[in-house]
């Protein structure tokens, strides 16, 4: 049992600790606790106005704390949070895998580390280094740089080495690799399936590259990997932090668990139970406050901490081991932000670096050329799914806003599976054969039927118009590609144009942004409607299009 005084194991819990607070400026209890040894604070949407008011807010924290940690869930793309009023004007780590270039990659990722050190934030819980092998997987698809290890491998790295020479510490996540999965571990524990050898032919091919390009800090997963700890999981796993990532990996940075109130630990092992068991298991550092952002939160993580030292559940020498790996990132950001270079140029439609790689990332597939430019102002009928916990609910998407600048008399509807409550919602796989024939509606029409009143009504808008549907991983939403079908029947010209993983391409047009980032919506407009640099782009393919 520790001799150490109370007081002394208070300011060591507090240092391992990376909780996120309410409001755009710091409230009372986060700078008394910077002054009682709080190391880190992690900020997300809530706390962000714009760039000057992020500079200020961090100002205030190191006024109390020069050298705390102040971090960001940013990945750009649609994991925003710097930009999540208006979406991310760069494009995310799909688009970037798309475009394959490993040197744009990394300066949209130097681009980005630069606009965050400049407002004085030097920890961003990004890259995604996950491979997302399985189209499926409901959190994490776009976010990925791809499917195939070696890609995400060479992006990873690149976006670390980029990100990192911006002045902001890089952080791969979610170790061990949480793209196998159709489970979101906000709700649940997933289960990874797959052989040792398989999880190192692609799971752990990403963060091997990631330790390489010296990446400052990994976030654990909260995944159950039999292969790896058939009984617990990773975040709370030696076998997969210390046997696994420290020992074969040779990482030597921070280890930062997903925040601990998520379901698939908080709702088995307890909020503050799975941060004791965390840190016993070779975590340094516990992010908290995504959903549980004030100061009980805090305390009662605190207090567990102690009283699991005193107990002897952790040991002392575990903590103190944990903070000081994260006083010695610390030391790394003071660092690195005394040699950052200046903040990037930012004209009004925010990153000029992450248009001209959104527009890059473009890919079109028709049946024949000559099918683009629009012929007019079209009608927009954008389909909305169920939202991913990870992307912000005010971030905006679609592209009927960049049309409709660019087009004016572009008119728009959206619709979700409660406005189309004939078809099944909520269903993953692809569609079955003979889709469009089975989904074309009953006798009356292609749009007949209790769903075809709203869908008839969305579509009969672009009567005499170009028609654009606009829809956001197709493959995983039933009610989607029956919607989607029964239009294209009625309207075998429409457009369509997917914003997330096109694992399902359909449509005599099909252009995919490979996000739903305000950058790739952005590219997509300028398209379609013939302007700007994307008109002058070829199309990536001209095929017959897949249907199933």
């Amino acid at each position: 049992m520790s001799s150490a005084p109370t007081g002394n194991l208070a300011s060591l819990a507090a240092a391992v600790l990376q909780p996120g607070f309410v409001g755009t400026t710091p409230p009372p209890w986060v700078l008394r606790w910077l002054g009682d040894g709080l190391g880190s604070v992690v900020l997300f949407a809530r706390n962000i106005v714009d760039l000057d008011q992020v500079a200020a807010l961090t100002a205030a924290l190191r006024a109390e704390r020069p050298d705390v940690i102040v971090a960001i869930d940013e990945e750009a793309g649609d994991v925003t949070r710097i930009e999540s009023g208006r979406g991310s004007s760069r494009p995310g780590n799909f688009a970037l895998g798309a475009v394959d270039d490993p040197q744009l990659t990394a300066e949209v990722a130097r681009d980005l580390g630069r606009e965050l050190a400049s407002v004085g934030v030097t920890l961003d819980y990004a890259p995604d280094a996950d491979v997302n092998s399985n189209p499926a997987n409901p959190v994490i698809g776009v976010r990925a740089f791809g499917a195939d290890p070696d890609l995400v491998a060479r992006h990873t790295a690149a976006w670390v080495r980029g990100l990192q020479s911006g002045g902001v510490a890089a952080c791969a996540k979610h170790f061990p690799g949480h793209g196998d999965t159709r489970v979101d571990s906000h709700h649940d524990l997933p289960r990874i399936g797959g052989s040792r050898a398989q999880l190192d032919a692609a799971e752990l091919v990403p963060f091997r590259a990631a330790v390489a390009a010296g990446v400052q800090a990994v976030m654990t997963g909260h995944l159950l990997v039999p292969a790896l700890d058939p009984r617990l999981p990773a975040t709370l796993s030696p076998r997969i932090l210390g046997g696994l990532l420290r020992e074969e990996l040779g990482f030597s940075g921070v280890i930062v668990t997903d925040a601990v109130e998520m379901r698939a630990v908080a709702d088995r092992y307890g909020f503050a139970g799975a941060a004791v068991r965390a840190l016993a298991a070779g975590a340094d550092a516990i992010c908290v406050g995504g959903e549980r952002a004030d100061e009980d939160a805090a305390r009662e993580l605190r207090d567990a901490i102690v009283a699991a030292v005193v107990s002897g559940e952790l040991p002392e020498q575990r903590l103190a081991e944990a903070a000081k790996r994260v006083g010695q990132l610390a030391a790394w950001t003071v660092a690195a932000r005394a040699d950052a270079p200046s903040r990037p140029t930012v004209t009004p439609g925010g990153s000029p670096i992450g248009l001209a790689a959104a527009r890059r990332a473009v890919r079109v597939t028709a049946s024949a050329a000559g099918a683009l430019p629009l012929a007019g102002a079209p009608h927009v009928v954008e389909f909305e799914p169920p939202r991913n916990i990870a992307i912000g609910a005010e971030t905006p998407w679609g592209i009927a806003a960049p049309l409709a600048a660019l087009l004016p008399g572009t008119t728009a509807v959206r619709l979700g599976a409660d406005d189309l409550g004939d078809v099944p919602a909520g269903a993953v796989g692809g569609a079955p054969a003979g889709a469009a024939d089975a989904l074309a509606g009953p006798a009356g029409g292609p749009l007949a039927g209790a769903a075809g009143g709203a869908l008839s009504g969305a579509v009969a808008g672009a009567a005499g118009r170009p028609l654009v549907l606009v829809v956001r991983d197709l493959h995983r939403h039933d009610w989607m590609r029956a919607a989607v079908a029964r239009a294209l029947v009625a309207r075998p010209d429409a457009v369509v144009v997917e914003l997330g993983v096109p694992a399902f391409v359909t449509g005599a047009v099909h252009v995919a942004t490979h996000g739903a980032t305000r950058a790739g919506a952005l590219a997509a407009a300028e398209l379609l409607a013939g302007t700007g640099l994307a008109a002058a782009m070829p199309l990536a393919g001209v095929a017959e299009p897949v249907v199933g």
